[in-house]
């Protein structure tokens, strides 16, 4: 059996075939009435044209930004958790996703957490005006920045990417949660001083490795990963013996239709 503590979601079905708005509402409405708890969208803005490593995608392939995405997706579900898996946070506007992520957790009644990660991909950051070098340094400080822009009584921000004071910015957040993707020591880092969560991708061998380099967690630290491996009651037990808290599925990264991979790892959910 597998224990109940063990969390399920969906990743990836912003893109390609499964984009449009027919395809969302229905495998959103199917993957909530089996039982996933959570929903995950990916972050493009442009792809490299030609594809060049290590781009994940070919740069014809269609990518709804997460944000509208998961705004619909809100509109169409009633308890299916929504997250972004991941937003690259140095392409956006700090006041602006701010903005955006407490109007988003107000429209869908306190669902949403933000997955961010410093991105990876140098032609597409070049292209949107992000600063590949610098980009740590910049997630670092719009993290801060939005924390204070949803915190603080009076929001002031003073940083090398990022300043602003004398401003106030409505809605506040009731209750979105921050997890960190990435693989680096910084990302690691990041996510336990910054953020109430991780959102790693691998087999079960892959996790141990990171979390055998993973600073000591937090209270109420909440691991999710994109399982790679076919899963099973012994699988999944790997996993939850490692401390991880949710799977989340990438139906194609499986064998069979998105109906067929939700549907075989729903005995899994409850």
């Amino acid at each position: 059996m597998v224990a109940a503590t063990m969390d399920f979601g969906v990743q990836g079905l912003n893109i390609g075939g499964t984009a449009g708005p027919d395809e969302t509402r229905r495998l959103a409405q199917l993957a909530e009435s089996l039982g996933y708890r959570s929903w995950w969208a990916s972050d493009h803005v442009v792809l490299p044209s030609p594809r060049v490593d290590p781009s994940p995608s070919e740069p014809d392939t269609v990518f709804v930004d997460p944000l509208t995405h998961l705004s619909y997706v809100a509109a169409v579900t009633s308890s299916l958790e929504l997250a972004t898996g991941i937003v690259i946070l140095p392409q956006r506007n700090p006041l602006v996703l701010a903005k955006q992520v407490a109007s988003l957790d107000l429209l869908s009644g306190g669902r949403f957490t933000l997955g961010v990660g410093a991105g990876y991909l140098e032609p597409e950051m070049t292209a949107v005006g992000a600063p590949f070098a610098d980009r740590g340094a910049v997630t670092d400080e719009y993290l801060d920045a939005m924390d204070q822009l949803w915190h603080a009584e009076a929001p002031s921000f003073s940083g090398r990417f990022v300043s602003f004071s004398g401003i106030d910015a409505r809605p506040r957040p009731s209750n979105v949660r921050v997890v960190v993707g990435g693989h680096s020591l910084a990302a690691f880092r990041r996510a336990v001083t910054r953020a109430q969560g991780w959102f790693g991708i691998g087999t079960p061998e892959d996790i141990r490795g990171h979390l055998a380099r993973f600073p000591e967690r937090p209270s109420g630290f909440r691991i999710s990963v994109s399982a790679l491996v076919p899963l099973s009651a012994a699988v999944i037990r790997e996993y939850e013996d490692l401390g991880v808290d949710e799977l989340v599925v990438h139906p194609a990264a499986f064998d069979g239709t998105v109906d067929e991979v939700l549907r075989r790892n729903a005995e899994f959910t409850g």
